[in-house]
């Protein structure tokens, strides 16, 4: 296997007022290709700061992140988002379709991105069909036309799965994907998004409070106050 996704001595700092708080204290590490990571700890312990900075949505204030090789530190940032469309997936708590647009239309949403980017040379029916191959494997093969405002909770989390997985990213990066969800649904989706995981071959990266869950994890990141507790 090779690292997909790294991070070598991140720290993370905000200031409030006058006061300096430190969330992240130095986290190094490795994602592998295929592999799937929990990341556990207390809320406001830093878990779900990591996350972001590995998916470049923040910028730590020091340490570096590098994307199949790639520092993102390195890239513009026209090149970090169209490396990002190439490579990563996110799925949130809560699934932030777009209202206004169909399950296969927020689906087909990041290939429409990458197509404008050039990261992609798919044809509008080409995309289309893709989007529709992947909500069928997520089991909404019927809920193609459908609204956001008219799927139950557990088919807009499958829709937003969908989202991630449709671009076959090399990483999808999870911050309680379930947690917004009852417990039969929650176990349901999860269990589909490690199917899928395994069936495409990405790598899974997820912040959870759910220690059911992070036991189904290959590897459990344990934050604590901005360090890593335990890595198992």
């Amino acid at each position: 296997m090779s690292a997909v996704l790294q991070c070598h001595d991140l720290r993370k700092s905000f200031a409030q007022g006058d006061t300096e708080v430190t969330v992240l204290r130095g986290i190094s590490l490795d994602i592998q290709q295929g592999e799937t990571v929990a990341i556990v700890g207390a809320s406001g312990s830093g878990k779900s700061t990591l996350l972001h900075i590995l998916g470049g949505l923040d910028a730590p204030s020091s340490g570096e992140v590098a994307l199949l090789g790639q520092r993102m530190d390195q890239l513009s940032a026209i090149a970090q988002g169209a490396l990002r469309n190439v490579a990563l997936g996110f799925v949130y708590q809560f699934h932030h379709l777009l209202s206004e647009f169909t399950a296969l239309e927020n689906v087909a949403m990041p290939l429409w991105i990458g197509a404008q980017l050039g990261t992609r040379k798919l044809t509008d029916t080409e995309i289309r069909q893709q989007a529709s191959e992947m909500l069928h494997e997520v089991g909404l093969s019927h809920r193609l036309t459908h609204k956001p405002g008219e799927l139950s909770g557990g088919e807009r989390q499958r829709v937003a799965v969908a989202r991630a997985l449709v671009t076959r990213p090399a990483c999808v990066l999870a911050d309680e994907p379930t947690g917004n969800l009852d417990r039969a649904t929650a176990d349901q989706v999860f269990d589909l998004i490690l199917q899928l995981n395994a069936k495409i071959g990405t790598a899974l990266v997820m912040v959870t409070h759910d220690a059911t869950l992070a036991a189904k994890m290959q590897r459990t990141l344990t934050i604590s106050d901005g360090v890593v507790a335990n890595l198992s």
